[in-house]
């Protein structure tokens, strides 16, 4: 994996919220509010999953936050894939 980074990060990290260029952003006004929905996450569900030791060894090289990087990678296997789901599954 490369893990190089052309980002600036000095520049970054010396930005303020004074300096920061906005001018493209939409207004958070009322009407955004208006729409606005308040979701909470649901509680995660604990499951037993036999992977193959070499699969769970590369998650695992990923860092302390493997399981969490192993979720998305569902979810994101499941959101592209969501046409073929049963009509009454919903990846949310």
């Amino acid at each position: 994996m490369n893990n190089f980074s052309e980002t600036n990060w000095e520049m970054i990290d010396a930005l303020t919220d004074e300096t920061i260029d906005r001018s493209e952003l939409p207004p958070l006004d009322d009407s955004f509010f208006d729409r606005a929905t308040w979701r909470m996450p649901e509680q995660p569900v604990t499951v037993t999953v036999q992977l193959d030791p070499d699969l769970l060894a590369w998650f695992q090289a990923l860092g302390s936050n493997y399981e969490q990087r192993m979720v998305a990678a569902l979810r994101i296997y499941a959101e592209a894939h969501q046409d073929i789901a049963h009509p009454a599954t919903t990846v949310v």
